[in-house]
């Protein structure tokens, strides 16, 4: 089950070819600055003499760079440095470290490594270059999330998991996004792959708290990774809430939201019969074992219309095959029949001034398992204040009944009136009452 949350591959692929391409040289590094400009930079002797040649190499091969380079372009930049500085321009690079002792001199230094990097496919180095920069304290305030969000994701692919995390979480306090919107998927892979479980669940909680503050719906992959460590730590309060939600507002999912539930919760057959029927009500059955589970739990011999409405229901989308549930369907369609037929009589039965609570809310059950909403609705509706009854069960598949109608304010009323064990099950159907009162906009 837990596959399930994981981040795609896709996803993450997309988020991490968004690399920074390379850069602008850094400022030069001349002795003499106009004083009516910006304040010289602070760069000290040493590094002057050993950066210089590699800035003149890198300004004279970056500048040649076309509009859109690739990797053809970039080989033949680093080949150009590479000449210029003797040969090996990553030994140059690293003759020139010890010497860069102010903030700008690591900022100008950190630029250039990085550039150098890209071109000769190194990521280390690049990295390298990254660290300088930020380091540095110079970046400009606008370059200091996409400087944190490079470095972050050149963590990532050098399996750093935590350094991933501290840049990424650094980009996302400077408040910067990248263009695909996925600097959030690679943190929350990032922690989990260095095992802080907890900071994953954090970082969810704020990113749905600040959905709910925002009155927009919470992002799904926040969602699924909420869903993911609460169930993990086995909660079923927690993961009850956010598979509620997942479900809301991202309807494909309510596959997944309902089986964890489902898991979790570990209800008995009379109230897991109220899950399963969500989970047909969503389109959401879709394992052959979804079937007999919600077979098992509605027993042919108590609501036999609603037990072949089931096995119809898997046939026809290949989910079951006609060997396999020959004999049940034949059983449970030999009983449709004369069940139906004592419809009128329980209903009357029921409408009996003198009824009794049994009899009332037993004609309601069988109505609702009959798709008859509506009389289920009366027959609850008549059941709730009676001494004796299940108050719970009662106001839940009022609720359902109500739902069913498109009667989804008077649904989430009777839905808020559920305590105790069927709780979990009136949460997961107050959702969905929902979902379609107001349906989300993805």
């Amino acid at each position: 089950m837990a596959r399930k949350f994981l981040v795609s591959r896709f996803a993450l692929a997309l988020a991490l070819s968004s690399g920074m391409a390379v850069a602008v040289a850094p400022p030069a590094m001349a002795k003499k600055e106009n004083k009516e400009k910006a304040p010289a930079a602070d760069f000290s002797e040493a590094f002057r003499k050993a950066a210089g040649p590699i800035e003149k190499a890198m300004t004279d091969a970056t500048g040649k760079l076309p509009a859109g380079a690739g990797p053809s372009d970039y080989e033949a930049a680093k080949t150009q440095i590479d000449t210029a500085l003797g040969g090996d321009g990553k030994a140059a690079f690293e003759a020139a470290v010890p010497t860069a002792t102010t903030a700008d001199d690591k900022n100008a230094l950190g630029s250039m490594m990085r550039n150098y990097g890209i071109m000769a496919k190194d990521l280390a180095f690049k990295q390298k270059g990254n660290a300088l920069m930020i380091e540095s304290g110079k970046l400009p305030t606008d370059k200091v999330g996409a400087v944190n969000f490079d470095a972050g994701v050149t963590a990532y692919q050098l399996k750093d998991w935590a350094g991933a995390a501290s840049y990424l979480k650094a980009a996302k306090g400077a408040g910067y996004q990248d263009p695909n919107n996925q600097l959030d998927l690679i943190l929350a892979d990032a922690y989990k792959r260095s095992g802080d479980t907890g900071a994953v669940l954090q970082l969810a909680k704020d990113d749905i708290a600040a959905a709910k503050a925002n009155g927009t719906a919470p992002a799904e992959n926040s969602l699924r990774n909420a869903l993911q460590q609460t169930y993990s730590a086995k909660e079923l309060g927690p993961s009850t809430e956010y598979a509620a939600m997942l479900g809301q507002y991202y309807p494909g999912a309510w596959n997944i939201a309902i089986s964890v539930v489902a898991q979790l919760a570990a209800l008995p057959r009379e109230q897991d019969i109220d899950l399963m029927r969500l989970k047909y009500l969503t389109n959401s059955m879709t394992e052959k074992r979804d079937y007999f589970t919600y077979l098992e739990d509605v027993d042919p011999r108590a609501y036999p219309g609603e037990a072949l409405k089931v096995i119809n229901d898997g046939l026809a989308k290949g989910t079951l095959n006609a060997t396999e549930i020959a004999a049940d369907k034949s059983n449970t369609s030999a009983r449709v029949a004369g069940d139906k037929a004592s419809l009128p009589s329980l209903e009357s039965d029921a409408m009996k001034p003198g009824a009794k609570a049994g009899t009332v809310v037993g004609a309601a059950d069988v109505f609702l398992s009959y798709d008859q909403p509506a009389k289920a609705e009366m027959f609850y509706a008549k059941a709730l204040g009676m001494p004796g009854i299940d108050a719970d069960k009662v106001a839940l598949r009022l609720g359902m009944a109500q739902t069913l109608q498109g009667k989804y304010a008077d649904a989430e009323t009777n839905f808020a009136k559920v305590t105790g064990p069927r709780v979990t099950v009136a949460k997961m159907w107050s959702a969905y009452a929902k979902s379609k009162a107001a349906p989300a906009a993805n």
